[in-house]
């Protein structure tokens, strides 16, 4: 992208709002089944998250939300911790990225370019993920994604959808896991959507929100009225032989089982016939019946499959082609300034009303005073707005012709809209910062709110009826200033002469679910404690990051608070030096701890699960030097994440293998001289067999 940043401090802050709006638009989708920008949207916004990550490397090492799959499973359902993970997929968006995605397979696998290869390309359903648990031929239980580690435990109205079978033909294994999508068709959409308005009931937006809302009904009685359809495409755990070696032959067998499989999945030996596919459906979208959104390529061969393995996020053996994103003109009438719990000052646009793909907008995004200034946009101007936001869709550019002759730049405001206070950019060696924050710190009442509202939401302490408008309120009215007074809200208001249930919009009822829900957190995982503590870079990835590193609290306090503090958290994989010293910031501020020391007192971190192996080596820290001759380097470290260990870009006291092969240098040396563990790369691969 050309209209990428040209300097690390404004890429930051693009990059850091970037990841609020993802992770926010995450809830909302996943969650909620209430989005309000469509696929296109979203990914032309994670798009740009990318390109960020890609042309500044080092973000990425900050912490990125596109490492995340979906969203926390509902409280409304009782929950189900998938066996096998289910991530999601990475995307491309032009003919030359699905080039390049089979071309990186090649080099990871170490193929030529002549060498065969098989990949099969599938319609993207746009709908709402599944997983079939079969044992001996029998539905047992049905969950949706979640968060791609715990989902919903949506058995009851799985059984009610008529294209699922509750038993299996033929001879499936002890054991499968099928996946796929449940959907609506176009048809069936808009007669269920008729019989809603007739009825006086809720209509919805898309099919697709309407077969995500069916599904995760209460009452499986209303699912068994919606009509519903299921497509799989692959699968989690399998217990006994494995039906077929390649991708289209699980899905031949599937078939044979009884459960269906998109009759549009090709076969592909090229990326020409990959394209076509591509192309062909395309052209056939409005004509399918069903929404889909792009192609999934898949690597055909199950054993590459598994020597490819994952990312954080994602398969390396598969990807989606996406369709492109919509766009639509409207007027912007104003500019509002919205204050972040950093004291960042986001302006954003409101807009006419304007369908854009079937959604309604009102609202987009500005970004920043470098953003409005760089596409010249001003209030009255008609503007080009592009569904790809979490919430706040953004604005692509200006129609000029039609801008009014009287028009004016837009003047960034100069002072906080809520407290007064001055708004300055932070400035460094490398210049200021882009985004203007409110200097008011503590003194600002948006901040304050804003960390409470971060401190509830879903991804952190997830507080059952403590929504935003509630902290808003309590907060007004004196009772929550700080995280600790939510823990002391109900002994508080024992003592209190104005209770709690006599306020308006509350009751006796409200109020003890509230108690209960916030007694409930009291013990909390521990990584939702540390990304719920809003350390700046710290997000959901790198919070889980810390967490499985550490395994307690006490340890990451213990280790940000030392002299070589810095150097033991960027050993971490994946936590670059930004994140440490944000990190060690964080426990340096007396006022932080003693909110912290306050909170402590009342919540309890649960020390993070171990990695769920027996391997050998699981726990350890393993660095790779100088060439492998067996596997490329990005195979060894997948497959050393595969089976629990932590790989390491550098040799320290804290490393406990290396693994060196030929033409090895300074990590090699290193590695002598504090007395490590070394082995070449055969005594790798027999411990590798061993452990697996």
């Amino acid at each position: 992208m050309s209209d990428l940043p040209t300097t690390m401090r404004a890429a930051r802050a693009e990059h850091k709002r970037l990841g609020e709006e993802l992770a926010r638009h995450d809830i909302a989708y996943h969650q909620n089944d209430a989005p309000e920008i469509s696929d296109a949207a979203y990914d032309a916004l994670k798009r740009r998250y990318l390109a960020l990550e890609g042309a500044f490397p080092t973000l990425k090492k900050e912490g990125s939300v596109a490492d995340k799959v979906g969203a926390p499973a509902s409280e409304k359902f009782a929950k189900v911790r998938h066996v096998v993970p289910m991530l999601s997929l990475g995307n491309v968006f032009s003919d030359g990225e699905a080039a390049e995605f089979v071309a990186r397979v090649r080099r990871f696998l170490g193929l030529a370019d002549d060498a065969p290869l098989a990949v099969t390309a599938e319609p993207k359903i746009d709908g709402l993920s599944l997983s079939l648990r079969y044992e001996n031929g029998v539905l047992v239980r049905a969950a949706t994604r979640g968060d791609g580690f715990e989902g919903e435990d949506v058995t009851a109205n799985a059984r009610v959808v008529a294209s699922i079978p509750k038993i299996l033909t033929g001879a499936p294994p002890r054991v499968l896991e099928a996946r796929g999508e449940v959907y609506m068709t176009n048809a069936d959409f808009a007669a269920m959507n008729a019989r809603q308005e007739a009825a006086g009931e809720k209509v919805f937006a898309n099919p697709r929100n309407a077969a995500a809302g069916s599904l995760r009904q209460l009452d499986s009685s209303i699912t068994a009225k919606r009509p519903l359809q299921f497509f799989a495409y692959g699968w989690g755990e399998i217990v006994g032989d494995m039906p077929a070696k390649t991708q289209h032959g699980m899905l031949a067998a599937f078939e044979s089982y009884g459960l269906p499989v998109n009759p549009r999945t090709a076969l592909c030996g090229s990326v020409a016939e990959m394209l076509a596919v591509y192309r062909g459906l395309e052209a056939d979208r409005a004509r399918l019946g069903y929404d889909i959104d792009g192609v999934v390529y898949k690597v055909d061969d199950l054993g590459l499959q598994q020597r490819l393995g994952f990312v954080s996020r994602a398969p390396r053996w598969a990807t989606a082609h996406k369709f492109p994103a919509q766009q639509a003109t409207t007027v912007l009438r104003g500019i509002d300034i919205q204050v972040g719990r950093t004291g960042a000052l986001t302006p954003v646009a409101r807009l006419d009303p304007v369908t854009v793909g079937g959604v309604v907008v009102q609202n987009a995004t500005l970004h920043n005073e470098d953003e409005i200034a760089r596409k010249d946009i001003r209030i009255g101007d008609t503007v080009i707005v592009q569904r790809a936001g979490d919430v706040i869709p953004q604005i692509v550019g200006v129609v000029v012709e039609k801008r009014p002759p009287d028009s004016q730049p837009y003047a960034f405001p100069r002072a906080c809209p809520i407290c007064g206070s001055a708004a300055v950019r932070d400035e460094d060696e490398k210049g200021a910062d882009v985004v203007w924050r409110c200097s008011g710190g503590l003194v600002c009442p948006a901040q304050a709110v804003e960390r409470l509202k971060h401190f509830c939401s879903r991804l952190a302490m997830d507080i059952e009826g403590l929504g935003d408008k509630q902290i808003e309120e309590f907060h007004g009215a004196g009772l929550v200033k700080t995280p600790a007074d939510i823990f002391t809200l109900e002994a508080r208001d024992r003592a209190s002469l104005k209770k709690i249930k006599d306020r308006e919009g509350f009751g006796e009822t409200s109020t003890r679910n509230l108690f209960a829900a916030i007694a409930a957190r009291r013990s909390i995982a521990l990584n939702r404690f540390i990304y719920a503590l809003g350390m700046r870079r710290i997000g959901e990835t790198n919070a889980r990051r810390l967490a499985r590193h550490f395994h307690t609290f006490e340890a990451l306090r213990a280790a940000a608070t030392r002299p070589d503090a810095l150097e033991e958290l960027t050993q971490i994989d994946g936590v670059g030096a930004t994140v440490a010293q944000a990190v060690v910031d964080f426990f340096a501020e007396p006022h932080n701890i003693e909110v912290l020391d306050a909170l402590l007192a009342q919540v309890t971190p649960q020390e993070m699960e171990a990695v769920a192996t027996t391997s050998a080596v699981a726990g350890k820290t393993v660095v790779f030097t100088g060439s492998l001759e067996k596997m490329t380097r990005d195979e060894a470290k997948a497959m050393a994440e595969r089976l629990g260990a932590k790989v390491a870009g550098s040799v320290s006291k804290k490393t406990d293998l290396v693994v060196a092969g030929p033409n090895a240098g300074s990590k090699l040396a290193k590695a002598a001289e504090l007395g490590l563990e070394v082995i070449d790369e055969g005594e790798w691969l027999k411990r590798a067999g061993a452990a697996s």
